[in-house]
């Protein structure tokens, strides 16, 4: 019978992650004696498995979030919320293929062509993207150009400078850490959570078109799989490497929405007159940042 594989990671420098090709997964604190000493100190250099790889890539994603769980906001939605929430996807998406591509011409530089073709295939599965949300922008009745050419949610700006270093890099495998974390995050989406923007969006309205394609419904839990797999069939360096760079991204991405969740929709509405240097117009359940009274225009 095989043995089954462990995998390791050390992510901070005092936790490791652990995981094995059975599912267990634990995190782990250095340690060691002179008369023993601490089997996971050293890098691993053995083979992956896609089970024990998930482990270390979803504990990675996991101990980023934990250390706001308390204080994790968790808001009913609202479409001003959602309007700044699309605002953010448009960014987190609108250079994603162009920066895919830049890493995937360094990995054929490199030598590493499997590198490349898997990050040339993400690169056109994520074109159009950033257009999804801006027809959720225009069917909400917002001028979507307008807005996200003036403005950038502030918890989201360091996402996207992550995700543009990540790919300029002379070896920018964490890239795929990165993605592998807004992926999966996206891929925990239901019906429900869909369920509850379209009850807040006028009757008749479209405006799910990227929530549904950033969902369990759309391409992300296929996307979640297939990345599972590729790392698992990297050397143990890159492995190493893209699950840092999943924990370094979990905590940019918990900390940035948890930034942007925690606003008032007063601050956020004046945030966007100050981008735009006037109101939004109206649309359904949106008012305007001076408090004035609107009523929905006649049928």
């Amino acid at each position: 019978m095989a043995r089954l594989v462990t995998e390791w990671v050390n992510v901070t420098t005092d936790i490791s992650i652990i995981a094995r090709e059975s599912g267990e997964v634990w995190f782990h604190t250095p340690g060691g004696t002179k008369e023993k000493a601490d089997p996971f100190a050293t890098p691993m250099t053995g083979a992956g498995a896609p089970d024990s790889t998930v482990g270390l890539l979803d504990g990675a994603i996991k101990l980023g979030f934990c250390g706001i769980e308390k204080r994790l906001a968790r808001p009913d939605p609202t479409v001003v919320g959602y309007i700044v929430a699309l605002v953010g996807a448009y960014h987190t998406s609108v250079d994603t293929p162009r920066n895919l591509r830049r890493a995937a011409n360094r990995f054929n530089e490199l030598g590493r062509p499997e590198v490349a073709v898997y990050l040339e295939e993400r690169a056109r599965e994520e074109t159009g993207h950033d257009r999804l949300a801006l027809k959720d922008l225009r069917a909400l009745g917002v001028p979507g150009e307008r807005l996200v050419a003036k403005f950038i949610p502030e918890g989201i700006k360091p996402l996207c400078k992550r995700f543009d270093d990540l790919c300029a890099e002379d070896y920018p495998i964490g890239c795929i850490g990165y993605s592998y974390c807004l992926e999966r995050i996206a891929a925990l989406k239901q019906e429900d959570d869909i369920a509850k923007v379209r009850s807040i969006c006028p009757d008749g309205v479209d405006a799910t078109r990227f929530l549904r394609s950033h969902s369990s419904l759309g391409s992300e839990a296929s996307h979640v799989a297939e990345t599972i797999e590729f790392v698992a069939s990297l050397p143990a360096n890159d492995r190493i490497k893209v699950v840092r760079e999943t924990y370094e991204s979990s905590l940019l991405l918990a900390e940035g929405y948890n930034h942007e969740l925690l606003k008032s929709e007063v601050e956020m509405l004046e945030e966007l007159r100050a981008a735009m240097g006037e109101p939004l117009p109206y649309c359904y359940g949106l008012g305007s940042s001076h408090g004035d009274e609107r009523h929905a225009p006649a049928e």
